[in-house]
Formats: C-alpha cells, structure tokens, sequence
C-alpha cells in the first residue's frame, strides 16, 4: 500500500512540472499550476498513474493495449477529478469548453488522446525507475509525507470552499513583486 501512495505522489508531482511545462510552453495565461497549498502537486496525475498501475499486466507490459486504456483511464481520473473540484472544493481549475469534442468542459478528446501517449512514455521509460526507488524509501518518511498530503489537502480544501478561488493557492505571488514596486531604503 505504502508503494501506490508513492506513486501517486511522485506522479502527482511530475504531473505539476509536466503542467507548468505545458503552460509556459503555449504562453498560458494561467502560469501557476498549483493544486494545493503547500506541495507541488496536482493529483489528478497521480490518481490516473495508480488506475493505470492497477491493470493486469497484460494490458500494462503492450503499448498497443496500454495506449487506449490508458487514455480512458486517465480521461475517467481527469473527469472524477474535474467534478470533485468543482462540488466539493466549489472551484473549477479547468476548463475545455472552448475545445471541440468536450464532456461539460471537464474533458476532451484532444487531451485523451496526449493521456495515452504520455502514459506510455512514463510506463515505459520514467516507471521503470521509480518502481525501483519507491520500495527504498523508509516507512518514517511514508508517514510523515503521507500526513503531510492529508493536511495540505484538508487545507486546501477548506480555503477554496472559503474563497471560492484557486488564487488563495499562490499564497507567495506577493513575494515575488517587480522590482519598480519595492521600496528602496537609502
């Protein structure tokens, strides 16, 4: 159990750095990613990288199966995870209504397909590795991390039932103000 909370983990956090990539690259407006509060984490990554770990080997060790299935699979987390987002924490972080071929905005056909090819990619060239470092890491640091995520999400949930907004999660973009703004002291 100890290693699937790993690897939610790990891939919610590749997830995070994947989505900051894909932002800057096509000049998002929206730059920050950010799922929760403290960690850099977007967990919709790391559930759709467990569901895919949980098919039967046949289906994971074929890209010709793991493709397709993975692109359900990851396309089901995104939609669950859409949902939750938007009942629960009363925010949404994603919209694809202005995408064609969308499910109430929350997914699209466009980004199922890039679920399966990216799934692919990391199962065979990123999991190998991981699958080998995550049985190395002490049960100690499971607990604290495992605590850790709980109450950053608890956290986070709260704030943005609160606010209503996912801008209460970039808590430190005051920290970074232009230059021209700060005062200068003589």
């Amino acid at each position: 159990m100890a290693d699937f909370f790993w690897y939610f983990f790990l891939y919610s956090f590749v997830g995070f750095l994947f989505e900051v990539v894909y932002a800057r690259a096509t000049h998002s407006p929206k730059q920050d990613r950010k799922c929760l509060y403290l960690l850099p984490l977007c967990p919709v990554y790391g559930l759709g990288a467990v569901l895919i770990l949980l098919l039967p080997p046949a289906v994971r060790d074929n890209p010709l199966l793991l493709l397709p299935a993975a692109a359900v699979l990851c396309t089901a987390a995104e939609y669950l995870m859409g949902l939750f987002y938007e009942k629960a924490a009363r925010v949404p972080f994603w919209d694809y209504s202005h995408l064609p071929h969308n499910l109430g905005g929350r997914v699209c056909l466009r980004f199922t397909l890039l679920w399966g090819v990216l799934a692919v990619a990391v199962a065979f060239l990123l999991h190998p590795f991981v699958a080998q470092l995550v049985p190395q890491i002490p049960r100690a640091i499971t607990l604290f991390a495992a605590l850790l995520f709980l109450a950053d999400a608890l956290l986070s949930l709260t704030l943005l039932r609160r606010t209503r907004s996912a801008e209460v999660l970039r808590w430190y973009a005051h920290l970074r103000r232009p230059a021209h703004t700060r005062r200068t002291e003589l």
